[in-house]
């Protein structure tokens, strides 16, 4: 009898560790298929949908989907045919499109997604919609903007966010001057005018700062970015930071008050021995973060990983 109501006790601990310790559910494990690039999550109904950046060599973007969250699958990737109006804004496209950003928006499924070449910001990012992604029904909304070597920043990693107001703004950006936002019209989706600069990394080479995703909580806008360097397997250097704001245009200030403007930015996840790199990160609800990483243990394959979202005291995002 001493004995159970000692295991009795000890179980009864174990389980409160468990219900009390984020870190201890965070990550989700995952099956299936989970080769990804640059993942944005959603969920339609009781199945959920990942797009990611295209196969390298193969065309349009590629789409994961899972009738749980846990187990994933491939679904016929979007785009199989490369929209003749591209070329005239991005002559030398590669044929896979990069970084698609999924949102629900007033009645719709918005998709942004870039098509661009790598090294070069002659690029574009470009926008899809429907009213039910499982339709397979997608309506070619067109051009949402585009960068020349002329511009001093890269139009891809479009990032949808709808501000405290219910309106409507897109940040991007890579390397080059940094991260950018811009209104958007609340009908087309399509930018209104001004472009702000709200994060840079100018003591970095080549400003090694892209794939900006913001959330609104609590009265903070929360930019969250990926530092330095992807696509280069288990050698890659990529890594996520964060900053807030009271305003979606900024400043976006660091935990020790540095403006990214100026290089600031909080370190969320730099990885680990097995998990390389990790970036391109989309939150999802303000409880789920998802993002790439290299896995050291199958020849650096970018592999999607999926955490809870913990937020501490102080309103701070935390696995």
């Amino acid at each position: 009898m001493v004995h159970f109501r000692k295991l009795s006790f000890v179980l009864v601990v174990v389980l409160l560790l468990n219900i009390f310790s984020p870190a201890s559910a965070a990550f989700w494990n995952l099956s299936g298929e989970r080769m990804i690039h640059d993942p944005s999550i959603i969920k339609e109904g009781t199945t959920w949908y990942t797009f990611g950046t295209g196969e390298a060599g193969k065309n349009g973007i590629r789409v994961l989907r899972s009738d749980d969250g846990t187990n994933w699958y491939t679904t016929p990737t979007i785009f199989p045919t490369a929209p003749s109006w591209w070329k005239t804004y991005v002559p030398n496209h590669e044929p896979n499109q990069w970084a698609p950003d999924i949102h629900f928006f007033n009645g719709r499924y918005w998709l942004y997604y870039s098509v661009s070449s790598f090294g070069s910001n002659t690029s574009l990012i470009g926008l899809l919609s429907t009213h039910s992604i499982s339709s397979g029904q997608w309506r070619d909304d067109g051009l949402v903007i585009r960068s020349t070597s002329s511009n001093n920043y890269n139009a891809i990693d479009g990032d949808l966010v709808i501000d405290a107001n219910g309106e409507p703004w897109l940040s991007f950006g890579s390397f080059w001057s940094g991260i950018k936002l811009t209104k958007l019209d609340k009908v087309t989706m399509k930018p209104t005018g001004t472009i702000y600069s709200i994060a840079s990394r100018p003591n970095s080479p080549n400003n090694a700062i892209e794939a900006p995703n913001i959330t609104y909580k609590n009265g903070y806008y929360y930019l969250f970015v990926s530092f330095d360097n992807c696509c280069q397997g288990v050698n890659s250097t990529y890594k996520i930071a964060y900053g807030r704001s009271k305003s979606i245009t900024g400043p976006y200030l660091d935990k020790n008050g540095v403006n990214m403007i100026n290089g600031g930015g909080t370190i969320l996840d730099a990885g680990n021995s097995r998990w390389i790199g990790p970036g391109h990160q989309d939150v999802y609800n303000n409880n789920l973060i998802i993002r790439h990483a290299y896995d050291a243990e199958n020849n650096g394959m970018p592999t999607m990983l999926i955490n809870d979202l913990y937020w501490d005291s102080q309103g701070w995002p935390s696995y």
